[in-house]
């Protein structure tokens, strides 16, 4: 027999969720004709619709017909549903002729006639209110009213709603002294409210005329909080929404109410630059409209004006920072803030506004559509970037307003649980398969909302400067220049020229840079020196630009061409090394082998067996280390080193330049001499401790085995010391000798037993200190272990160092202070001699070292940081103390660096020049305004650290 298809089945087939419970609430209303039927399983949530339309109908079984218009809004908002079981009256506002909203609502509080306080006046307006909501979301779903129709229309909503609740604070508060302006601020001011959401108001009061200002201000603040409170007290009928007042002048700290003349000297003075981004939206919505009007004119002329503010540039970026720091908080499931969304566009659209409002008042729209529009028609955004944008941003706020009127709840989250997503794809038209629909078109947009947002700010650059043939809408050299100093660089017209010379042409080469430019323009303008990394990136593309992988590179992995930016607009040291080997570029990418000292020792011992002549040896060994040297910048600067291991880095590729360059030098003297001699070189200072930094020497001694080869020993130290020195693009590594015995005096090169010799006999307790540093770094390892255990016993003299010996290191140190600081150097500003620098907190260490190693083994180390922490362990000094004198070492030992990798130069002293600091600072990780703090940060530790350096090295 055929099989018969029940009722239910044939309900869950037509979209009902619950088919068993439609089936019997239909059953309980008699049931609905078919085209009815036919309406009800193509809204959103046909299962909510029959709840509320079966409660209705119990509430007022004679209620008018049921329209197609009421169950899709029935379908999407459980609250309109809940109120027109509350008043089923409204149903007739589907038909009813629109009054103008302002009438109705001051009609339905009955303002000609209100009781002080009176709660029914409240609870009418906020049926009042509803009842308009519902008729124009039928429109809203029902497809009869456009997106901006229904924003505009909410927005006057809102502002009879806010007429209304004056007229009732009027009635409570009695004032009869003020004028009182209600600026609509946000959304509302800009007419692309939502459904629910916090008005945003500021509010302006004057005297009336013979009234006394004083007494207005008072009388217009107890006005301004009774309005606020008749919209936002809950009643029987609920609230409506809060109204937001945060955005007025001081924000929350300062008076509810202000005079025109109040607010004017405020902004004219103190404002930031988002106060003046707020009041681009700027639209008197109530009470005395005149005073509200002048209130937006006399603002305007300072907010077309803002970009030309000190600082602005500044406070731009550390905008833009804010809002990456919250997208990143927030979710990919936050509408407004997540990754491409609503913040992302609204923010970009104000910001380019206000950079070309000044010059182009074609662009002075609060609408954030009629500004896109205005945008793309002045050629600061392609056409379809425009159209991409604002579609993008309807289909975003589509989504906020459905969620929304779905409990009449202010809210930007999409939901995760399937019933809610199935009703928003519904809602969409999407039947099939409504939540992977929603979610991929959804998903969709925020990417590419996303993406254009990334290189809003650029592309007309382009069009401006490159001459595109298909751009018909270019903006003039002037502007272009402007847009640029706007955005931080600080030579436009040379922007200018390396913009064209990169992207002009029609060769593949100016097409995939025409691609890279508008995103990399951004990347440069959130780097420390703009005008310095496009600059080297044209460098590097003049370098590079015809060999085929570099270009692709940069197109297809954009984290490599971000990088690339960051190095190039941070680095003066990192671009100048990869402009003389431009094909480090392809170190930036993820998939770029990484190498340590075993790999960097067999590339560099290959170099010198496969090259005959040494200088030829040396030269491909210190291309190897460049390329190293780069690879650890790049690092440093992105924040994958601290400051401990760029030190130990460093000195691991200088003791592998030193092996190289010592091997060629040992076989080109052999060929010639016919003797190898046993040969050391013994690191000191910060390579023998591995803290090198970006420009350190390399401070070593010599050592040899046998008196016999002395002559052919100190030929090898000489042709060291020669190949390394020979001019060359790479950075050097000069040999420092000066810390062997006697200083420049004594002999290049010892025997062991020399230096056994001279230390029994000579050596001092400065020099002691030095060879706390020594340790082996290339050569003949077993002589290397032979003279550690030499010195040994000097650096960790048994029984510790004699309290003499404690009073001369104590002396010298104190000298050393006197007289080494370089004339007219601030004492707390230097990094290596000044007060809680470097040099305090390692002469601690190696006191420390000194006097207490020889009975704790952990003390026994070339190490500044390791020594200070075994010392902990060893219980000889605090961990506090040594938590202080750490944070100043690394601290110092940090400025040293990005002072080396800033300026490319070497430096010891914090920048006292402004935009030195603020470059070194940037580096240091500091906001573009942070280079007092930074000054601050290291005076306050380099103070704490000299405090302890007081206590624990000269006291006791």
């Amino acid at each position: 027999m055929p099989r018969i298809e029940s009722n239910a089945a044939r309900l869950a087939k037509l979209g009902f969720a619950d088919a068993a419970r439609a089936e019997r609430l239909l059953a309980g209303i008699g049931g609905l004709p078919d085209p009815v039927m036919e309406v009800l399983t193509e809204v959103a949530d046909p299962d909510l619709a029959l709840t509320s339309l079966t409660r209705i109908a119990e509430r007022a079984p004679e209620a008018a017909g049921i329209d197609g218009r009421l169950l899709r809004v029935l379908g999407v908002s459980d609250a309109l549903g809940e109120h027109l079981v509350r008043h089923p009256g409204d149903l007739d506002r589907l038909d009813r002729p629109r009054r103008n909203a302002r009438d109705e609502l001051l009609e339905a509080v009955g303002a000609a006639d209100i009781q002080a306080a009176e709660p029914e006046a409240l609870a009418r307006l906020r049926v009042a209110y509803r009842g308009r909501l519902l008729a124009l979301a039928a429109r809203d779903l029902a497809g009869e009213a456009t997106f901006t129709e229904v924003t505009a229309e909410l927005s006057d909503l809102a502002a009879a709603a806010l007429e209304a609740a004056l007229a009732i604070g009027r009635a409570e508060t009695g004032a009869d002294a003020v004028r009182l302006a209600v600026v609509g601020m946000g959304k509302c001011g800009a007419r692309e409210l939502n459904y629910i959401s916090d008005v945003d108001v500021i509010f302006v009061a004057e005297p009336v005329e013979g009234a006394d200002e004083v007494e207005a201000l008072r009388q217009g603040t107890r006005l301004a909080q009774a309005m606020m409170r008749a919209c936002s007290a809950v009643t029987a009928e609920g609230a409506l929404w809060e109204v937001d007042a945060g955005l007025r002048p001081e924000g929350n700290a300062g008076p509810l109410v202000r005079t025109l003349a109040s607010h004017l000297a405020y902004y004219r003075r103190w404002a930031k630059t988002w106060e003046f981004q707020a009041l681009l939206k700027a639209r008197p919505v109530a009470g005395d409209l005149e005073l509200g009007a002048a209130y937006v004119e006399e603002t305007s002329e300072l907010v077309w004006s803002a970009a030309t503010r000190e600082n602005f540039v500044e406070d731009v970026q550390a905008m833009r920072r804010r809002v990456e720091e919250h997208v990143k908080r927030e979710g990919e499931r936050q509408l407004k803030l997540g990754p491409g969304g609503l913040r992302d566009i609204e923010f970009a659209v104000q910001l380019l506004q206000l950079v070309h409002g000044r010059l182009d008042p074609l662009l002075r729209r609060r609408g954030t559509l009629p500004a896109l529009n205005a945008l793309s028609r002045g050629g600061y955004i392609g056409r379809d970037d425009a159209k991409a944008l604002a579609e993008a941003y309807t289909y975003l706020r589509r989504i906020e307003h459905l969620l929304q009127l779905h409990r009449l709840r202010r809210t930007h989250l999409v939901p995760e649980g399937e019933a809610d997503l199935r009703r928003l794809g519904r809602a969409f038209g999407q039947y099939t398969d409504p939540v992977g629909e929603f979610t991929r078109r959804w998903k969709q947009h925020a990417r590419e909302a996303r993406r254009l947002h990334e290189k809003l700010f650029y592309r007309p650059l382009l069009q401006a400067v490159a001459r595109l043939p298909e751009s018909e809408d270019r903006l003039s050299p002037t502007a272009a220049a402007a847009r640029l100093r706007a955005l931080g660089y600080e030579d436009p017209q040379g922007a200018l020229r390396h913009i064209a010379a990169l992207a002009t042409g029609v060769t593949r080469r100016a097409a995939i840079q025409r691609t890279l430019l508008p995103v990399m323009l951004g990347w440069f303008a959130d780097t420390p020196d703009p005008d310095a990394g496009l600059l080297g990136f044209r460098q590097v593309s003049d370098k590079l630009g015809t060999t085929p992988w570099y270009l692709r590179l940069l197109r297809d992995d954009t984290a490599v061409a971000e990088r690339m930016a960051h190095v190039l607009g941070s680095s003066r040291y990192a671009t100048g090394l990869l402009l003389h080997a431009p094909e480090a570029v392809a170190l930036l990418g993820s998939g770029a082998e990484r190498r340590g000292p075993a790999e960097w020792a067999a590339e560099a011992a290959a170099a010198v067996t496969r090259h005959e002549e040494a200088e030829s040896a040396v030269a491909a060994v210190r291309s190897l280390r460049r390329r190293e040297l780069f690879r650890t910048a790049v690092a440093d600067l992105g924040g994958e080193l601290d400051i401990e291991q760029v030190g130990v880095t460093l000195s691991d590729l200088n003791d592998v330049t030193l092996q190289a360059a010592l091997d060629a030098a040992i076989a080109k003297v052999c060929l010639e001499r016919h003797r190898r001699p046993r040969f050391a070189v013994i690191a000191m200072g910060r390579l023998g401790g591995m803290e090198c930094s970006y420009a350190s020497d390399a401070d070593v001694m010599f050592v040899h085995a046998d008196g016999d080869e002395s002559e052919a020993a100190f030929a090898v130290a000489n042709e060291l010391r020669r190949l390394l020195a020979l001019p060359a693009p790479d950075p050097p590594l000069l040999i420092d000798p000066d810390l062997r015995p006697e200083g420049r005096q004594g002999p290049l090169v010892r025997t062991l037993a020399s230096y056994r010799a001279y230390y029994a006999r000579w050596s001092s307790p400065w020099e002691s200190q030095a060879l706390l540093r020594a340790r082996f770094c290339a050569g003949d390892a077993a002589l290397g272990t032979e003279f550690a255990a030499m010195v040994d016993e000097l650096r960790y003299p048994k029984g510790g160092l004699p309290e003499t010996s404690v009073r001369e290191i104590r002396r010298l140190k104190a000298r050393m202070e006197a007289e080494r600081l370089p004339r007219g150097a601030d004492p707390a500003l230097h990094t290596k001699l000044g007060r809680g620098g470097l040099s305090d907190v390692e002469w601690v260490a190696q006191l420390l070292q000194l006097r207490h190693a020889s009975d704790h083994p952990g003390l026994r180390t070339t190490r500044t940081l390791q020594t200070l922490r075994a010392a902990v362990a060893a219980g000889l000094l605090d961990a506090a103390d040594e938590a202080v004198l750490g944070e100043a070492w690394r601290f110092a030992s940090r400025i040293r660096d990005a002072i080396m990798l800033v300026k490319g130069r070497a430096g010891d002293m914090v920048p006292a020049d402004g935009r030195d600091r603020r470059l070194i600072a940037r580096t240091l990780g500091y906001p573009p305004d942070g280079s007092e703090d930074f000054l601050d940060d290291y005076r306050r530790v380099t103070r704490r650290a000299r405090q302890v350096v007081e206590r624990v090295f000269y006291g006791d």
